[in-house]
């Protein structure tokens, strides 16, 4: 090939490639869908919170629950919690701002920045105090709840995170790989479109133990909330704000004083479990209940077990 066809290749590629960037960021937000399809059709709500818009589930009435999804996840993740807990409990499921069908601002998705839209989320629905129930990054939120507000948290229960030393404890290869790349964001959200079927498996695969809840259905959906737009920079902030996380939180774990009960996969690939366990030993009075044949997301993979540890627990206070 001549010199002057590969230059035009070149061009044409990074022209191609620059109008599919400016295409997805000019392009308008999805609408929010009416319901969450779950075992039962849920209402999907929406308010306001500092300006941007969080998605969220509201069903029960009672003492309230608000459940806090993971890294990269969403309010899918609590489908199995929905009916059960709603029976005793207000339940309330956001996705977190930066995902699923929440707004994603050009922020750096600092823990106090998290921190303060939280806090804005519970004012914006007048919860003065609530039980937080957090899942890997999640339950670092809700640690962080439970160190800088402790008033507005009244019992904690972390499902496989967020330990102390999360470098020296993360065993997943695709997480690693998220956490040590330099490519810039619009790269990794060409390759997310490109590829994200493939990455996505690739990644439930090591979240969940038991290969045969990973139906091309639940696949599928994964995939269609990881091309939402404008998912994957705030996805790419976790490399600055881990070690935020470590010098603002973890060296404090000690401190909390809530009642606290630990969920843990047996089978977790992500953070295994003498993770839980270290985190069981650093809360004082916390309860450390390990599920069986499960991984990351014991929640989801186990509700069975998970939900009767919860709810046996929610019903001390």
């Amino acid at each position: 090939m001549c010199v002057a066809c590969r230059i035009f290749n070149r061009r044409g590629v990074a022209v191609s490639l620059a109008l599919l960037i400016v295409m997805t960021a000019c392009s308008s937000p999805p609408p929010i869908p009416p319901y969450f399809e779950a075992f039962e059709r849920i209402p999907i709500h929406t308010i306001e919170v500092n300006g941007e818009r969080v998605a969220y589930l509201d069903v029960g009435q009672g003492r309230p629950v608000i459940l806090i999804h993971g890294f990269g996840g969403s309010m899918w993740q609590w489908e199995h919690q929905q009916q059960p807990l709603s029976v005793e409990f207000r339940l309330i499921t956001p996705d977190l701002i930066g995902s699923g069908l929440s707004t994603k601002p050009e922020i750096e998705y600092r823990p106090e920045q998290m921190l303060e839209y939280f806090i804005g989320f519970m004012d914006a629905l007048r919860i003065r105090q609530a039980t937080l129930v957090g899942n890997s990054m999640g339950a670092g939120l809700a640690i962080g709840m439970a160190l800088t507000y402790p008033d507005r948290v009244a019992q904690l229960v972390l499902i496989d995170g967020l330990p102390a030393n999360v470098r020296e404890r993360l065993t997943s290869p695709s997480i690693k790989r998220a956490l040590d790349t330099a490519a810039p964001s619009w790269l990794a959200s060409f390759g997310n479109w490109l590829f994200g079927g493939v990455m996505i498996e690739s990644v439930l695969k090591e979240i969940v133990h038991d290969p045969a809840l990973l139906t091309p259905a639940v696949i599928e959906r994964s995939n269609r909330n990881r091309q939402r737009p404008g998912v994957i920079p705030p996805l790419m902030t976790v490399r600055g704000t881990l070690p935020l996380w470590e010098s603002g939180f973890a060296k404090r774990i000690g401190d909390i004083r809530h009642p606290t009960l630990i969920l843990w996969g047996e089978e977790d690939q992500v953070f295994p479990l003498p993770a839980g366990e270290e985190l069981h030993r650093s809360i004082k009075g916390s309860a450390l209940v390990r599920i069986p044949n499960a991984g990351h997301i014991p929640q989801w993979e186990r509700p069975d077990l998970a939900n009767r540890a919860m709810i046996e627990f929610l019903r001390r206070q």
